[in-house]
């Protein structure tokens, strides 16, 4: 099919944690493309569900500030150290993490190894659990979905998990986090030949979303009248939008940015949904970890590799370019 550049209109940008849900535009869906065969011969993703649209929710969404106590101070005193003791007796870092995230967690086709800021941050907090500056050889990559990471920390498959999964109080009631070591933002990409360059115009369109992640509100709050599907991963949601299977993708923008990399057909609308910080999620009471991890993540911002790993793999893409705040909740001395 032919691909046409739709010309952009502007939209009011829509401020995480205090944006009011935009007003719906009547804008009339292109009936070639909306018929497309192509949508009714191919069949969905592995797992994927498709769920009509739900029409407006009896609640708004309201986007907050995010509710969470904090992690716990690297400096605090821990009397004991049994989880990194135990790390270090095994001689390696079970690592949780994705292998389809372009410029996060993602295998490269030609060495075969897995890449990204997430790896990458998986290999420095190895690095200075073992002191050996071989994190590489210390760390145990092990793939999870987004709807197992957290009982995979529950089981002990993985000591760590770091697959963009965002802070949320629900999980902070199931795991301990580390302090944020990315600042993400809700958008949505669509290809350009689908009519949308608003994201006041999705109605009667199909939104795609992972399952298993903390979107679905979202999307039933700002595409009520959408059609939504889920799938296992985001490089399943740009196989669908490539195969008419879905008109958009609502997700992060580090997520994005990685999907804008690998098709350039589609777009990434102006306008933002919610703010969204990612954390390194680990085990409960395990904080002899937790400091650990935060021990890196203030190591990474106080020598600079924080900015090298943004630089090398999120660089001029629309994803926050300073480290987000630390966020470190107050302790009994």
């Amino acid at each position: 099919m032919k691909r046409t550049l739709i010309a952009c209109v502007a939209v009011a940008a829509l401020l995480a944690g205090c944006a009011d849900a935009p007003t719906p535009v009547d804008t009339p869906a292109d009936p070639e493309l909306a018929a497309s065969p192509t949508r009714e011969v191919l069949p969905l993703p592995p797992d994927a569900t498709l769920q009509d649209a739900e029409g407006l929710p009896a609640e708004p969404y309201v986007p907050q500030r995010l509710q969470w106590e904090g992690s716990l101070n690297p400096r605090g005193a821990e009397e004991v150290t049994p989880s990194v003791d135990r790390i270090r007796d095994r001689g390696r870092l079970v690592v949780g993490i994705d292998q389809s995230l372009y410029l996060l967690a993602y295998r490269d086709t030609a060495s075969g190894t897995l890449q990204g800021l997430e790896v990458d941050l998986a290999r420095a907090i190895a690095d200075d659990i073992f002191g050996d500056a071989a994190g590489a050889d210390r760390v145990d990559l092990r793939f999870v979905d987004s709807a197992a990471r957290t009982d995979a920390l529950h089981t002990g498959d993985v000591d760590v998990v770091i697959r963009t999964m965002s802070i949320t109080p629900e999980r902070a009631d199931e795991v301990e986090f580390s302090t944020p070591y990315l600042t993400s933002r809700v958008r949505v990409l669509v290809p350009r030949d689908r009519g949308v360059a608003d994201i006041n115009q999705l109605e009667g369109k199909t939104v795609c979303i992972v399952d298993g992640t903390n979107l679905d509100q979202i999307a039933r709050a700002f595409a009520p009248h959408s059609a939504l599907l889920r799938t296992r991963s985001w490089s399943d949601c740009l196989m669908a939008t490539q195969q008419f299977q879905a008109d958009a993708v609502m997700a992060d923008d580090a997520i994005l940015a990685g999907l804008a990399a690998q098709d350039p057909y589609v777009s990434i609308l102006p306008g933002t949904l919610a703010t969204q910080y990612y954390g390194v999620a680990v085990g409960k009471g395990q904080g002899d970890l937790v400091r650990q991890v935060n021990a890196t993540m203030e190591r990474m911002r106080n020598d600079g590799t924080w900015s090298e790993l943004y630089g090398t793999w999120l660089g001029g893409s629309i994803a926050a370019s300073s480290p987000p705040p630390l966020m470190y909740r107050k302790e009994e001395q």
